[in-house]
């Protein structure tokens, strides 16, 4: 679909991809992860779709309200998207549907007047976790534990070129101000992790399950970052 081309990666800008992301102020290569901020969920409101704006690194004299910098992507009315650093009138975002089959984030500036901020749910119950989410490559099941927490298990995987790269999470958890956040198994406090532990982070955005997590939970090209759905 014509929605799915333009700069379009394997992944978000976690880990292998954070070089990319954190170039020049005027490129929009993919959203960080940021252990201080959570993501942000944002919905599409133009009518009936909105075209993506080239970076710098594409053309000099973008991102404008211009035709040169007009890209050849686009996103629909609706559309939930991630969203990172703003730039004049602009946000970065990365765009990926929940029942891609493929693994391919479109990433890009969009005008910040087309994007409405989705709150995650406040306070949501134990049973608004549970269940088997699913995204493109993999899924987390995630049951009851005990004393409270929530048993975590997930595998992620990426088709490389010559094999499969994979990934797997496994944690005992409870859930913080609306969140589920760890390092490793659970048992360090995400805020206490070490360099080079796998974080992860998760809200329940609407009836979706949106992960993010620092590029470090798997094999090259691994992340578990997007919006699940319920299986």
């Amino acid at each position: 679909m014509t929605r799915r081309l333009g700069f379009a990666i394997a992944f978000i800008a976690l880990g292998g991809l954070s070089a990319l992301a954190q170039s020049k102020p005027d490129d929009c290569n993919g959203i960080d992860f940021d252990a201080k901020q959570p993501l942000v969920v944002a919905k599409i409101t133009a009518k009936p779709r909105i075209h993506y704006v080239k970076s710098a690194w594409e053309n000099a004299a973008c991102p404008a309200n211009s035709e040169p910098c007009k890209g050849k992507a686009y996103v629909l009315t609706g559309d939930l998207v991630l969203t990172g650093k703003t730039h004049g009138a602009y946000t970065c975002v990365a765009y990926q549907s929940p029942r891609d089959r493929k693994q391919v984030w479109t990433n890009g500036w969009i005008l910040s007047s087309a994007l409405s901020p989705v709150a995650p749910r406040t306070s949501p119950r134990l049973s608004d976790w549970i269940g088997t989410w699913v995204h493109t490559g993999g899924e987390i099941a995630i049951g009851k534990g005990k004393s409270g927490k929530l048993a975590i298990k997930g595998e992620q995987t990426y088709p490389a070129a010559l094999n499969v790269h994979s990934g797997v999470i496994e944690a005992h958890v409870m859930p913080t101000n609306g969140m589920l956040a760890f390092a490793d198994d659970g048992s360090v406090a995400f805020d206490k992790a070490s360099e080079g532990d796998c974080l992860v982070r998760m809200q329940r955005i609407g009836a979706l399950l949106l992960v993010e997590d620092n590029g470090a939970c798997g094999g090259s090209m691994v992340t578990f970052t997007g919006l699940y759905r319920r299986k």
